[in-house]
């Protein structure tokens, strides 16, 4: 699987412009952003939470670490990290683990973080959907796929 059919489909029927970039198979966002030889903050990763059955998805980029006890205070919310095996029902055309950071095509309530650097490169890759590809597509493009993301300040460098 090169990218999520779902993914795909969306941004097909957006126009989105994008390219698949290879790399070797890699366990983590940052050793995709290393085998693939990009900056940690040019890559963008969808981290999931939970508050109870209610799931949302935090948008950072891959050297950046979520903010848990912030948000939850900015939120109201008692959120805690999604496992992996919670997460397969959410995204079935995607392997355990290589979710794109677009969960609004997924049905999921997503959350960027504006003031992270995201967006501001002239490249952003993401997830594709499995652990040996990645999305690019321009910042300007990134800006536009995030624009019906809710904004909130969770994140910091690691």
């Amino acid at each position: 699987m090169a990218i999520s059919r779902s993914l795909q489909e969306y941004l097909k029927e957006r126009g989105v412009k994008y390219r698949i970039v290879s790399h070797p198979r890699t366990g983590s966002s940052m050793e995709s952003a290393e085998q693939a030889h990009i900056p940690g903050g040019a890559l963008a990763k969808g981290v999931m939470t939970r508050d109870g059955d209610d799931f949302l998805m935090l948008v950072l980029p891959s050297d950046y670490h979520v903010d848990l006890d912030s948000l939850n205070g900015q939120l109201g919310r008692s959120l805690v990290l999604a496992s992996e095996a919670e997460l397969s029902a959410k995204f079935p055309d995607c392997e355990r683990g290589a979710i794109p950071p677009l969960g609004f095509v997924f049905g999921i309530r997503t959350l960027w973080d504006p003031n992270s650097p995201l967006g501001a490169d002239e490249k952003v890759y993401f997830e594709a959907g499995d652990h040996e590809h990645l999305i690019q597509v321009s910042g300007e493009q990134f800006h536009e796929l995030m624009a019906s993301a809710e904004r909130s300040v969770f994140s910091r460098h690691i």
